[in-house]
């Protein structure tokens, strides 16, 4: 038999200190709410890092790669601007005044140097559903056409038809659009600004990346939907309720004779030259220095064709419509409409900070510094809650923005100024070129902007190659949001990657071990080959926590894995017992009294089990709460009824806490140093000083 090492079976816990009694935390709150000149200058400088990293900018190192970066980026966003308004369902300008903000807002507050903050696809989605249902409940025309001549009176731009009172104000529907839209945006940033302050940000734990993935690719393939009708010049309104990807392509090809020729050879074109734009950058993106302007080509040309062929007039073509220089007068968003959209603007506030806090940290890592995540839900608060007085709306951190100005040579914040200045010039001076600019044209740019989400679905065996759970995640939130509503496809999403979780916990993984030749190593036996278990010893492992929800299935496990259940154990033994003292009885009244003992112990003997311990490994168990706690200490008892000793191993310091404020060890841990041990191999080594061998003991004997 092997001797026991001379590492002792139970390590000396440090002690730790108490916790903080009430006047300990009394002092601590007083610190934190004292005032002084240093602590407020402190808060003031975190709350706008610029005023720390400014003083200390390299101009001749850093200018370059921050105006390059910023001046490509500014010429990106000022064509998607005028675009993703399509999705958004207000007038192009307001998604130039939402870039222009959001940029100067994030240089003010931001702390990571590459991510670029501003108008985003999904957000822009997001934002138009709860827009284009509003504007239906207002009374208004869903058609994009419907009649009514467009006005700039100076604070909005208005239509001369139907018209809703807001804050006194005589509103028409686009009017009321980037109302509701504003309302949105304010309350989107106080919740994330909340989530700041109460350091809410745990929640992003729950939007797993295969959720996320498949929540961006089924909101891709919602917004390729709405956006299809502008590729072949269809005048149909924007399906409000569920079901929108499947009642939106019934209404195209009900009215596909209604095609507008001219819009349809322009998608063509436009798409072709935006394609093969992006493949040259994709294929030669390692000799380009910076990549291609093919947006801005494309507009460039495309506003230029449409106003020298005269279409709209000509073929009947949608175009963008007057758009103003200048500024609107900021207005406080109405109160009124924010109780109509107060719930629509949790996910909105969920998925901006999600996105913007997991990129900024994403390009923090790869370029070697850090970032505060809570910052950046306060500077993503701000750029929502500010921006809304100015008839903004939602923003967020944009992916590929933010790779554009990763490639570019991007160092510091100052490239999103950058990228401000140039949207400026277009607000000042070159808004009202794009006069003439067709709708078809801004919908093939978000469109092709959608191909690298919509690629996702080639992805989709090899995710169900590398984990069925996450593919099943990323499938199930892909249909929730393309074919349900994309607010309840975040929600499905949420929902179902947590009952997969608790599905993981519920049916984890079990085994029993066995030892690898002389070394102190055990292992699954079903997974390693060459390895003896132990004699009269059954070491079993559970792979998840214990806690109330998988006690049951612990303790099933347990049974079906040593093969014996305690409670049925003990029944067999009783009816084998009377059956024993019957044969008995009998065999001495035929026979006599003589040796009618020996006949109950034969049997009885006949019914051991061939194992005396049970070791349970707990290495993988991470935590366990009272349910678990007690389905330990029944396991104890039950087994202890049938002879069999039930011990732990490998328990971390918070199971050893809980088994002992549960008194699982006896009054004052007393049988600590027999049922639990560091090792598995300390145990094994254990339990057969405890119960030697019984084949060597019949030999002695």
């Amino acid at each position: 038999m092997e001797e026991v090492s001379s590492t002792p079976s139970l390590l000396e816990r440090k002690a730790h200190h108490a916790e903080p009694t009430l006047s300990v935390l009394k002092s601590k709150l007083q610190r934190s709410l004292s005032c002084s000149a240093t602590r407020v200058r402190s808060t003031l400088s975190g709350f706008f890092p610029v005023v720390r990293w400014l003083p200390k900018y390299k101009l001749r190192e850093y200018v370059w790669g921050d105006a390059m970066s910023g001046l490509i980026v500014g010429i990106i966003l000022v064509p998607q601007a005028i675009a993703y308004c399509l999705l958004a369902g207000v007038e192009p300008i307001y998604g130039l005044y939402t870039s222009f903000y959001a940029n100067i807002i994030y240089f003010l507050m931001g702390t990571s140097r590459h991510v670029s903050v501003g108008i985003f696809s999904l957000m822009s989605l997001m934002v138009g559903q709860v827009v284009y249902r509003e504007v239906f409940l207002a009374g208004f025309d869903l058609n994009e056409d419907s009649p009514g001549v467009p006005e700039f009176n100076g604070s909005f731009i208005n239509l001369t038809t139907h018209t809703v009172e807001i804050m006194g104000v005589q509103c028409g529907k686009e009017c009321y659009a980037i109302s509701v839209a504003a309302a949105l945006t304010l309350l989107a940033g106080i919740y994330q600004v909340l989530m700041a302050v109460f350091r809410l940000g745990f929640v992003s734990v729950y939007l797993s990346a295969p959720m996320l993935d498949g929540f961006a690719t089924g909101a891709s393939f919602t917004i390729l939907t709405v956006q299809a009708k502008y590729l072949l010049g269809l005048k149909i309104p924007r399906h409000q309720g569920y079901g929108t990807v499947v009642v939106t392509w019934f209404n195209i090809f009900a009215n596909i004779h209604k095609t507008n020729m001219c819009d349809l050879i322009t998608s063509a074109i436009c798409i072709i030259v935006l394609v093969a734009g992006k493949e040259i950058q994709e294929r030669y993106k390692d000799r380009l220095k910076i990549p291609l302007p093919t947006e801005l080509v494309v507009v460039a040309g495309a506003t230029l064709a449409s106003h020298f062929g005269d279409l709209n007039h000509q073929y009947g073509t949608s175009v963008s419509g007057h758009i103003p220089t200048g500024f609107i007068p900021p207005q406080v968003p109405s109160l009124s409409l924010m109780s109509r959209v107060a719930l629509d603007a949790i996910p909105l506030a969920v998925i901006s900070f999600a996105f913007t806090v997991s990129l900024s940290e994403m390009f923090a890592k790869k370029n070697g510094y850090t970032v505060r995540p809570n910052q950046e839900m306060f500077a993503i608060g701000c750029c929502n809650i500010i921006p809304s007085f100015f008839h903004c709306f939602t923003t967020s951190a944009a992916l590929a923005k933010t790779m554009v100005k990763d490639s570019t040579g991007c160092q510091t914040q100052v490239s999103s100024l950058i990228s401000a200045l140039v949207i400026l010039l277009v607000l000042l001076f070159f808004a009202p070129f794009f006069h003439a600019l067709q709708k078809c044209v801004l919908a093939c740019i978000i469109i092709v902007s959608l191909r690298g989400a919509l690629r996702k679905f080639k992805d989709f065996p090899a995710k169900w190659r590398a984990s069925r759970n996450d593919a099943v995640v990323w499938l199930v939130t892909v249909s929730a949001t393309a074919l349900i509503r994309v607010e309840l496809g975040l929600v499905v999403g949420i929902t179902f990657s947590m009952i997969c979780v608790i599905y993981k916990t519920q049916n984890p993984k079990v085994s029993l071990l066995g030892r690898a030749g002389d070394s102190d190593l055990y292992e699954d036996v079903e997974e390693y080959q060459n390895l003896v278990p132990p004699n009269r010893v059954r070491v079993f492992r559970f792979q998840a926590p214990l806690y109330y929800a998988n006690k049951d299935t612990f303790l099933k496990a347990l049974y079906q894995a040593v093969g014996v259940t305690p409670f049925l154990e003990m029944t067999r033994r009783k009816k084998a017992e009377k059956k024993a003292k019957k044969m008995s009885l009998t065999q001495a009244q035929t026979n006599g009294d003589a040796n009618h003992g020996d006949v109950v112990v034969a049997l009885l003997q006949g019914l051991e089990l061939d194992f005396h311990t049970i070791i349970v490994d707990c290495s993988a168990i991470p935590f366990i709460d009272s349910a678990g706690m007690a389905a330990f200490k029944g396991l104890l008892k039950e087994f202890k009824q049938i002879g069999v000793e039930v011990v732990l191993a490998c328990c971390n310091a918070s199971i050893i806490d809980t088994l002992q404020k549960g008194h699982f060890f006896g009054k004052g841990g007393k049988d600590m140093n027999k049922m639990l041990f560091h090792t598995v191999h300390h145990a094994v080594l254990h339990t057969n000083i405890q119960q030697p061998d019984k084949s060597t003991e019949d030999s002695a004997l």
